[in-house]
């Protein structure tokens, strides 16, 4: 069973955005913050957002907070969404 705040995590087009960009690896808090026209204080809403969906997990290094995607939570998010379309896995 999916949390229930996932639905809520991906709901938003800046955090879907976010997850894509940390399938790539961890990126810093400065570097995504370079990606949206936003403010620090909204995208470090987004940041809560998806760390209470464990979507996201932060670690510090110095003064610099990485992100990193939760691959765990996020494949079983795939899996739920494409069962819940339908969609059959490729195997």
């Amino acid at each position: 069973m999916l949390n229930r705040n996932v639905y809520k995590a991906i709901a938003h087009p800046i955090r879907r955005d976010i997850l894509k960009r940390l399938r790539a690896g961890p990126k810093t808090a400065g570097e995504l913050a370079g990606e949206y026209d936003i403010s620090k204080p909204s995208l470090s809403s987004h940041f809560s957002i998806l760390k209470e969906a464990d979507l996201i997990f932060a670690r510090r290094e110095g003064n610099h907070i990485y992100y990193n995607l939760n691959l765990t939570v996020a494949n079983e998010v795939l899996a739920a969404l494409m069962d819940m379309f339908g969609i059959e896995k490729e195997t």
